[in-house]
């Protein structure tokens, strides 16, 4: 079977399926595992796919992503040349378990033996990492947990652009000990205006922006922007950076993920309290 991946997160379930032999072309940004990967042509960047490089590969199955807004218009173009493909778009950590089963069912039907099992096991350490999808009857509010640090992730720095309840993120910051000040909007993400990030008042913000390499992280365009000066987590130096895909990639790696806010919830806790 001849696997085209055009998301990190698709490329890191199939390597964590066992199944990266399978893959004959990923996308640009695709990064992991790097020595199963480093060989492998490129089908350009997430947001501007070459479909005809894709084709030209032959793939039995193409895995595309609707978790950035714009790859609508790359799936549209993989539906216009035709080619097999399983568009995944998640918004919350069961739609993430039910994608990794759903590749594991398309793969054994491609005559891939044992893959459906594997899936099923990949779900169940995940669950045991991360938790089961908390059902909305039981999401905790502000109001039942008062102490909970408010924890802003920014997807980008200009304009701030955060994650809101309907993100696989929303539930990782919970689970973490925190709360998203975003939670009660029911959308997956959005821009930030930076009047509203200083009216927010976070105790912590999280810089982990997409498509930038963590290297290039710079905490000190937060710390620098004359409008966050009276922001809690300004003021007491909490601005912490998680790598993207620990937190952006909605696959395996969310594991290493919810660990790193853990780590940023017990320093908010550890710092001196609000005066």
């Amino acid at each position: 079977m001849r696997i085209v991946s055009l998301a990190c997160s698709n490329t890191e379930i199939i390597a964590a399926l066992g199944c990266a032999h399978l893959l004959v072309g990923v996308d640009d940004h695709s990064d992991h595992p790097p020595e199963l990967l480093e060989d492998l042509p490129r089908v350009g960047p997430d947001l501007e796919i070459d479909v005809e490089k894709v084709a030209a590969l032959n793939p039995d199955l193409v895995l595309a992503s609707l978790t950035v807004p714009g790859h609508e218009t790359v799936v549209e173009g993989v539906e216009a040349a035709g080619l097999p493909h399983l568009t995944l778009a998640p918004t919350d950590l069961s739609h993430v378990y039910d994608n990794i089963l759903q590749i594991g069912i398309r793969l054994e039907e491609g005559g891939v033996a044992g893959v459906r099992e594997r899936s099923r096991k990949l779900v169940e350490q995940m669950e045991s990492a991360l938790g089961p999808e908390t059902s909305s009857a039981e999401i905790p509010t502000p109001e039942s947990r008062p102490d909970a640090p408010t924890i802003l992730i920014q997807w980008w720095p200009k304009p701030v652009i955060a994650p809101c309840g309907k993100s696989w993120v929303d539930p990782l910051v919970w689970r973490a000990g925190g709360q998203n000040p975003l939670a009660g909007e029911n959308r997956p993400s959005r821009p930030v205006p930076d009047e509203e990030v200083a009216a927010l008042a976070p105790d912590a913000i999280v810089v982990s922006w997409c498509g930038v390499h963590p290297s290039k992280y710079r905490p000190e365009v937060v710390y620098q922007n004359p409008v966050f000066q009276d922001v809690p987590a300004v003021r007491h130096r909490r601005v912490f950076t998680i790598p993207e895909a620990y937190l952006g990639r909605p696959g395996p790696r969310l594991v290493e993920g919810l660990e790193a806010l853990r780590k940023v919830v017990g320093r908010v806790r550890a710092g001196p309290p609000e005066r």
